[in-house]
């Protein structure tokens, strides 16, 4: 038994507190949404975000111009054209979440949007002007997410040709999963081009930090 506010209660509440309304009904005023707790919302999604894109802007950086060119593969998009194609995409979303606040995209002309998106990462930009469309375009987005509210965040989407429906929440997170997936074909691209990517240098750097601490913590304790 616990008690709430002098009162006992069964533990049942403990892990059931959806009920607690039902049984104190004076204790939680009716409102549409009175048990709501937000573990992940916008501030959340924008700042994890923001972290994606930084270190989609970190490798755009440590890629020299001259290898901007290179293509991988036969049939795949040269290192410009796929920070371009992250740059540039960002849009498509607020299109369809903000502007739009669409929630049935069964008639959202994709094909028209690609082909727009497929001209804009193929013009020829500069290493500068790549940076720069990375930067401004993913703050630009992040500041979008951080204005969604909650009951945005919660309506359901229907996806094109009868697919599964799914929160806008769960929909916007497919934009930074989208970046993460290019992101690991530019790191394994700079693994290519002689170049060992900053998080595997951040991470190595950790782990022997680590493995020093654990081996003065054992030495201390042996003494």
């Amino acid at each position: 038994m616990w008690k709430l506010q002098g009162r006992a209660c069964p533990a049942l509440f403990v892990v059931q507190p959806r009920f607690l309304p039902t049984f104190f009904p004076q204790l939680f005023p009716a409102t549409p949404h009175r048990l709501t707790m937000t573990i992940y919302g916008a501030k959340q999604l924008a700042n994890s975000f923001r972290t994606v894109r930084k270190n989609t802007i970190q490798i755009a950086e440590d890629i020299p111009e001259s290898q901007y060119g290179f293509v991988p593969a036969e049939g795949t998009r040269s290192v410009a054209q796929m920070l371009a194609h992250i740059a540039t995409l960002t849009p498509l979303w607020q299109d369809i979440h903000g502007a739009k606040k669409l929630t049935n995209l069964d008639n959202y002309d994709f094909l028209a949007v690609f082909s727009e998106l497929e001209a804009q990462e193929k013009k020829k930009r500069s290493k500068a002007e790549i940076l720069d469309l990375l930067r401004t375009e993913g703050e630009k987005f992040a500041a979008f997410l951080e204005g969604l509210s909650d009951e945005t965040l919660a309506q359901e989407i229907s996806e094109p040709g009868g697919g599964p429906k799914k929160s806008r929440l769960e929909a916007l997170l497919s934009a930074k999963e989208h970046e993460m997936h290019h992101r690991g074909q530019l790191m394994l691209i700079e693994r290519m081009l002689g170049i060992v990517p900053h998080l595997t240098k951040k991470y190595a750097e950790m782990e022997r930090e680590y493995k020093e601490s654990r081996q003065t913590q054992t030495a201390r304790q042996a003494s």
